[in-house]
């Protein structure tokens, strides 16, 4: 495939995800502008070095490690979040307010990599096998640790809910 075929997919890709990648995003720096920012850098830097996309069938997972690799180094480069009062979700999808900031509050006691877990997972429905992929680690190393992020996350949850009794 040529670079400008290559760069044709890109684009299609990041104009049909864009709201995807916004999310991601913002779940590190829950900030618009700096989210915004990130997106911006990541497709930058894909642009830049769209030769080394091997396998276009990646591209995908390939983004996916850009943007957050891009988002973590914002956040180690700038070494504060900026809290805002919500998270954005898609709109048509209706929310349980109390759930929903107590989901969040849970979220942000998690470490970067335990969130992005969480993030790939179940607010972008990445499957395990391309979680692994974006994060270039094991299968079963990728399970155990959603395992583990996802116990911790439920005993936060539970304080939360005891706390409100």
């Amino acid at each position: 495939m040529t670079t400008s075929e290559k760069i044709k997919k890109l684009e299609h890709y990041i104009l049909t995800h864009q709201g995807a990648h916004y999310r991601l995003a913002f779940s590190y720096v829950k900030n618009e502008q700096n989210a915004l920012d990130i997106v911006q850098d990541a497709i930058v830097k894909a642009l830049k070095s769209i030769n080394r996309l091997q396998e276009i069938d990646y591209l995908h997972t390939w983004f996916y490690r850009i943007l957050m690799n891009t988002a973590i180094d914002f956040i180690r480069k700038h070494k504060k979040i900026t809290l805002v009062e919500d998270f954005p979700l898609e709109q048509d999808k209706p929310v349980n307010a109390d759930l929903h900031m107590d989901l969040f509050k849970a979220l942000e006691t998690l470490t970067i990599e335990q969130k992005t877990l969480i993030v790939l997972r179940f607010f972008e429905d990445m499957k395990i096998q391309d979680i692994a992929r974006v994060l270039d680690e094991n299968i079963n190393t990728v399970k155990a640790r959603l395992y583990t992020t996802l116990k911790k996350l439920r005993i936060e949850l539970e304080e939360y809910d005891d706390e409100l009794k």
